[in-house]
Order: C-alpha cells, then structure tokens, then sequence
C-alpha cells in the first residue's frame, strides 16, 4: 500500500532535484517533462492516485509553466499551488533558501539549515 499522501508536480528533474535538497519529508515528486498530453495526464491521475492525495504544482514561472499549471488546474481542481518569484523565473534557478519557504507555507517538513 502506497503510505505517500503528498505529491509535488514539477517540470524537470533539476527542478525535482533543488526540492529534494530542502525537503524532509516522503513525498512524491512527479516530473512532467513540459506540457503534457490528455494520455499521460490520465497515466498519471492513475499511476499515482493523485484524486486521493494532496497534490501540489509547482512549476516555472514562464509561458510553459504557466500553461502546464493551467493544464494541470483544470484536471486536478483540489491541487494546491505553490509560486516561486517571478524574478527567478525558474523552479530550478530558485535559491534553496527561498523554496524552503515556499514549501514549509504549504505545510512541508523542511531541512532547517535552509530557513536561515
């Protein structure tokens, strides 16, 4: 039996990557390779029983990544969002310290050396 009940969806693995440095918490962190198709949107909602958990987007902040969070708002309505600043554009161009906190407002186990 799957125990994950938190889910974070991002575009890449370097994004996946800087989230799994200030996390401490099971969660599952699902990459989306940039926008996705109706089929793989449907693999996922199954694979990953994702109308039972909490799910989380998180996603860049430029044309894609907002087109993905549209995507993604529209099939998963109960999803949470989390936004990193506009001036870093980038999950992965995001400085650790300021996912963390990101993170630890949606309620996140977060490795405290990074909310120094």
């Amino acid at each position: 039996m799957d125990t994950v009940k938190k889910v974070i969806i991002v575009e890449g693995r370097t994004d996946k990557k800087q989230i799994e440095k200030v996390i401490e918490e099971d969660v599952e962190i699902i990459c989306t390779n940039g926008t996705l198709g109706v089929e793989r949107l449907e693999e996922l909602l199954i694979e990953y029983d994702l109308d039972n958990k909490e799910v989380y987007i998180l996603v860049d902040e430029d044309d894609s990544g907002k087109k993905l969070r549209k995507q993604l708002s529209f099939e998963l309505p109960h999803a949470e969002h989390i936004y990193v600043d506009k001036t870093f554009r980038e999950v992965a161009a995001t400085p650790a310290s300021e996912l963390a906190t990101a993170l630890l407002s949606r309620r996140f186990q977060i490795n405290p050396l990074f909310l120094l």
